[in-house]
């Protein structure tokens, strides 16, 4: 009898020579096609459609990769994720921080009140400590690719795109400096969130150390060639592929590294950066390939009753602190209560850095790294899905995103569409 189960396929298609590289290139394939046909005729983003190649490819045994993640899939997802956050980076002014420091306060508020939110929720359905406080920190990081990408494919443009980006990328950076701290205690008890925090200071310490390298290696490159050459997009791939190689062995977080690097190169760099055209269509390549491995791992999770319960009591708390405390805060930094509120709508997503965390709870302490993996990984394949319909909806009834019908073209990703 023919085995035509997924599994089946699956260990028939390990046999072939060079059986990974193959699954890879026809999953991208079928991604970006995924993407072009979603977006085509139901209008929404292509991440939509690149997120359900990856789950379908995830419960078929398709795009194996060892969990936790290591080797060349977790450089790719760590590569991935320092690019988005780089650019990211480059795009937060600390100037304007200074200008309205109250957006700052929101970013830490929301944080906070996310942290205690998810915390309290699952400490309420039994979870045990160690396991709520790594999620808990998981929950802060919204995800700064989502946002980016449905951003880019509904040319949306306006104060509520440019803040919900803004405290997406803050609230990722206190995620990566907290979660790669809490790594060094997380099969302690109760009271190690103190040691933590002091830790968070070297890994930040650290990561901020390597992002100026990397920020002072651009611009003295930046002195000899054109900005928008195809060179240049070349030193910034090598260049962040490098920080993304020799930070986390230092201590510190390579995504982290990549977005403070991009953060003070907007500082220092004494002309507007431009980012290179050439480096969109790589970036855009990187980030399919991120988004399928991201869904495709969270695919494989185990679902049961108490498993969902859970992930939905974590969904529904982060997606109220977060909106709440938005809607809340947002008067007092310059933002109309209705357009606060569709910013913390657009902040649901979750995805590739909650995917890092995890993957690096799992690899710090087996037990409480399943428990945490658990809860996250389907909590991960939701919001990725559900939050980027949720970020379109945001920037759709804000106004900021152009009609369906208007005949402009879409910008590659990378490409800045800010007057």
């Amino acid at each position: 009898m023919t085995d035509a189960s997924p599994a089946g396929w699956a260990g028939k298609l390990s046999l072939l020579p060079g059986s990974l590289a193959l699954e890879w290139a026809l999953l991208l394939a079928l991604a970006a096609l995924a993407g072009h046909l979603v977006q085509r005729t139901t209008k929404l983003p292509k991440i939509i459609g690149h997120a359900a190649v990856g789950a379908a490819a995830g419960w078929l045994g398709l795009a194996g990769a060892a969990w936790p993640l290591g080797g060349i899939g977790l450089f790719l997802l760590e590569m991935g994720i320092a690019v988005v956050l780089f650019e990211c980076g480059a795009r937060l002014s600390l100037r304007w921080l200074g200008h309205n420091p109250m957006v700052l306060v929101q970013s830490l508020a929301e944080s906070v009140l996310t942290f205690a939110a998810v915390y309290l929720s699952l400490r309420a359905l039994g979870l045990e400590v160690p396991a709520v406080r790594a999620l808990s920190v998981i929950a802060v990081a919204a995800s700064p690719a989502v946002l980016m990408r449905v951003m880019l494919d509904l040319r949306a443009n306006g104060p509520v795109t440019d803040r919900a980006l803004a405290l997406a990328t803050l609230n990722t950076l206190y995620a990566l400096t907290l979660g790669t701290a809490l790594l060094r205690t997380i099969d302690r008890g109760d009271g190690t969130m103190l040691a933590s925090v002091g830790s968070s200071v070297a890994v930040l310490g650290v990561s901020l150390l390597c992002g100026a390298v990397l920020a002072g290696l651009l611009i003295a490159a930046l002195r000899v060639l054109n900005p928008t050459s195809q060179d240049t997009a070349i030193v910034v791939l090598a260049l962040l592929a490098v920080c993304a190689g020799v930070t986390t062995p230092l201590g510190g977080s390579a995504p982290l590294a990549a977005l403070l690097g991009g953060i003070l190169l907007k500082r220092l760099y004494p002309r507007p950066w431009v980012w290179p055209r050439q480096l969109g269509t790589a970036a855009a390549m990187l980030n399919i390939l991120m988004l399928v491995l991201v869904s495709a791992t969270a695919a494989r999770a185990g679902w049961s009753g108490a498993v969902l319960w859970a992930a939905l009591a974590l969904v529904g708390a982060r997606l109220l602190a977060k909106a709440a405390c938005i809607a809340a805060t947002g008067v007092g930094s310059g933002m109309a209560l209705k357009k606060s509120f569709w910013v913390g709508i657009a902040m649901v997503p979750m995805s590739a850095v909650a995917l890092l965390l995890t993957s690096q709870f799992v690899a710090a302490s087996h037990g409480v790294g399943a428990q945490v993996a658990a809860i996250a990984l389907p909590v991960i394949l939701l919001t990725e899905l559900l939050g980027a319909a949720l970020a379109t909806l945001a920037f759709r009834r804000s106004g900021e995103a152009a009609p369906p019908t208007r005949g402009r073209r879409i910008p590659s990703f990378g490409e800045d569409t800010r007057p």
